[in-house]
């Protein structure tokens, strides 16, 4: 079952010093990283990422997990990367 997507709309949003208060969750403009995703939404002239309030914090840590222009990176070594724990068991039963 697929779910449908609507069209965002910061209806009823206000704009105020500390950023924009849309149904009590103070927003903030989105970053330089977040251009060309599809979730921005604009109001008043700037840009709003519906999904999540702070945008410059899902950048902090490396990729925002809701960006939708940027594809995730695979590891360039081709290693799987196996629980410790498991490998332990796997080597003491002679796998």
């Amino acid at each position: 079952m697929a779910k449908k997507k609507g069209i965002v709309t910061l209806e009823g949003a206000v704009k105020t010093d500390a950023g924009l208060n849309y149904k009590g969750v103070i927003m903030e403009p989105v970053v330089e990283k977040c251009e060309g995703c599809e979730r921005i939404v604009t109001f008043e002239e700037e840009g709003y990422c519906p999904t999540y309030a702070q945008p410059s914090r899902k950048w902090a840590s490396g990729v925002c997990n809701f960006a939708t222009h940027v594809r995730a990176e695979v590891d360039k070594t081709g290693k799987v990367k196996v629980n410790p724990l498991k490998a332990s068991k796997r080597a003491a039963r002679g796998r």
